[in-house]
């Protein structure tokens, strides 16, 4: 109930706070913050499991920043979960943070994964060139024989770099392909002319244009670039569970679905400063204005609210074939491999607009 409601009709002033309404407006007022404290939890359903575990290889990647967000101004914590991060083995988790192309190449091996929510509606990845061993690039054919720098076989810079060169009427046999992990290693591997491009997310692409090391040539940090790259919207970064789990466990996948959302929310209005605040320093890599920098170039890449684009299942599964040959295109089933229903349904909880 608000405080308005004890007025009686006909004051245009307030009350004067007498013993017995003192006592109840400090009841109201209390009932208030617990309902603003924590909105989704109210109205939430029961719970299958308040506990979860999470496998993520890079939280302090940044489109891991929601749950960061989340976790740290305590969104999980307001809708009765405790989660536990960690890089847990294959299928030992209970959800998995990864690109939805893991989910679709898991289905075509015969396994049953579901994303839940999308944390990223982009790849953000770059590949840049090298001024130093290329310094009269002009077009990719300039990369024929020469070594391109991946985080890992297989990973989505390998696939974003493998369709640059398809797009293009190459073949990604006409390069070399050099694992070279991300961070500081990838940016050693570039600096001292071990490979001659690199395929990486950020903050490692705004530290080699800032120095004026590279030159971008596919970039997928905006939803323009993704667009001109792969020829639709390519989802990336996103929460998945077996089928299985997400079956049996409805309410507690919206409660962790309302709480990522909720930190993609506030990411949409957060200033520098908010994000330096609530962001834990060992995520900022040093360098806080690398950092900022670094998030405003792939901003537009983190989803701002959990969807799916109708479009980019088919997208996804475009390039990963054209990627991978044992990738059956007519044998995935695109409909299974991801629900809208949960981040549906988070706009009551938070009254988000």
């Amino acid at each position: 109930m608000l405080i308005r409601d004890s007025i009686p009709k006909g004051h245009s002033k307030p009350m004067a706070i007498t013993r017995c309404n003192r006592r109840f407006f400090s009841s109201a007022t209390a009932a208030l913050a617990a309902a603003v404290a924590a909105p989704a939890l109210r109205a939430q359903p029961r719970l299958e499991t308040n506990r979860l575990t999470l496998a993520v290889a890079a939280k302090s990647a940044f489109q891991f920043l929601p749950l960061v967000i989340a976790e740290q101004l305590g969104y999980f914590r307001a809708q009765g979960l405790e989660l536990e991060f960690g890089d847990f083995a294959a299928g030992s988790a209970d959800v998995t943070w990864a690109a939805y192309q893991q989910v679709i190449s898991l289905q075509s091996r015969g396994q049953r994964f579901q994303s839940f929510a999308l944390l990223g509606r982009a790849p953000g990845i770059a590949l840049g060139v090298s001024h130093r061993t290329v310094p009269h690039y002009r077009s990719l054919a300039n990369l024929v024989g020469r070594k391109i720098g991946i985080s890992a076989s297989g990973s989505l810079s390998h696939l974003l770099a493998s369709t640059a060169l398809i797009r293009s009427g190459l073949k990604p046999a006409d390069v070399v392909f050099a694992v070279v992990g991300s961070g500081s290693a990838a940016l050693a591997a570039l600096r001292s002319g071990q490979i001659d491009a690199i395929c990486s997310t950020e903050p490692v692409i705004t530290a080699l244009e800032q120095k004026g090391e590279v030159r971008i040539v596919a970039d997928s940090r905006t939803l323009k670039g993704t667009l001109e790259l792969f020829g639709g919207p390519m989802p990336a970064a996103c929460l998945y569970a077996t089928l299985d789990f997400v079956e049996k466990h409805p309410n507690t996948l919206q409660a962790l679905t309302n709480a990522v959302v909720h930190g993609m929310k506030w990411l949409q209005t957060a200033g520098p400063s908010d994000i330096i605040r609530t962001v834990p320093e060992a995520y900022l890599l040093g360098d806080r204005a690398l950092y900022l920098a670094a998030l405003d170039k792939v901003r537009e890449a983190i989803s701002p609210d959990g969807l799916m684009p109708e479009e980019g299942p088919a997208t996804v599964l475009k390039a990963l074939a054209a990627f991978d040959a044992s990738i059956k295109v007519d044998k995935i089933e695109l409909s299974r491999s991801y629900s809208n229903e949960f981040a549906k349904r988070v706009r009551d909880p938070f009254k988000l607009r």
